[in-house]
């Protein structure tokens, strides 16, 4: 989603190039695998937190020739995803401004809501989640995948990443939000009203030198970034704090033995 969540909460993140360059990776088959089985062509698809639309434009290939709107709260990111549109010759998919507090559409208009990397960033995500079943048709799909932040692992041990999974989480919760949001998917799809969620979970593997290089990095840039190291000085953050992260990652992208696997939960439900 966008700089801020209008509402519901306040993305950690923020949309820079080092951002927006680490979302353009996802894909359908690396990010919503869970979700493809359900899908057929002709269905009306609405993808929220669509950043620079990679996800949304794989989704609607397969859906194709039904319709798919992609809304972000950030038109730093609808650029991006309308750019990527183009650049695939995709003259179909729509990318509008939306909020997933109040989602500018009719009840029931979609056979098919996805959120992915949205719920973590929320202070409400249940109210996020009865906002998508309004706008679900009945019988349709509600597709949710989040990050788990403490179920997160690498090799070797680096002082600095463990800076980094505290101070983020610190941020995070300073605005409400959970950064552990898969471990509580189905707590949080039962008091939205969901019947029978199905729950599974996934990984992203940065394993070989280069992925690793390039995982670091991003993420190097983006926690160097004043979005986040403004956030983190409001929660008392030190200077040698915001340091150990950036070196941190770099020192951790450059072993040669490096590892990082990120967990996600996944919510799948009929609404």
């Amino acid at each position: 989603m966008g700089d801020h969540f209008d509402h519901q909460g306040h993305y950690t993140h923020g949309h820079g190039e080092a951002t927006l360059a680490s979302h353009a990776a996802r894909t359908a088959a690396n990010s919503a695998a869970y979700l493809l089985p359900h899908l057929q062509p002709g269905m009306r698809l609405l993808d929220i937190g669509c950043g620079p639309g990679t996800i949304t434009l794989d989704l609607a290939q397969v859906v194709a020739p039904g319709e798919v709107v992609g809304v972000d709260s950030a038109e730093t990111a609808l650029t991006a995803a309308r750019d990527e549109a183009a650049r695939r010759g995709d003259t179909t998919t729509r990318f509008d401004l939306g909020d997933v507090a109040s989602l500018p559409f009719e009840e029931d208009s979609f056979d098919v809501v996805h959120a992915h990397q949205v719920l973590h960033h929320l202070a409400d995500p249940v109210a996020a989640l009865r906002e998508m079943r309004r706008v679900c048709r009945p019988g349709g799909w509600i597709a949710v995948r989040d990050a788990d932040y403490s179920g997160m692992a690498w090799y070797p041990p680096t002082p600095g990443l463990e800076v980094w999974r505290r101070l983020f989480s610190e941020v995070q919760r300073a605005h409400g939000a959970e950064p552990d949001a898969a471990r509580r998917h189905r707590r949080w799809a039962r008091e939205a009203g969901l019947a029978e969620p199905r729950i599974t979970t996934s990984t992203w593997t940065y394993a070989d030198p280069e992925s690793c290089s390039w995982w670091a990095d991003g993420q190097a840039t983006r926690y160097g970034a004043a979005t986040f190291t403004d956030q983190a000085r409001e929660i008392g953050a030190s200077e040698e704090d915001l340091e150990a992260v950036v070196q941190g990652w770099r020192s951790w992208g450059a072993d040669p033995d490096a590892w990082f696997v990120m967990v996600h939960g996944e919510l799948l439900a009929q609404g």
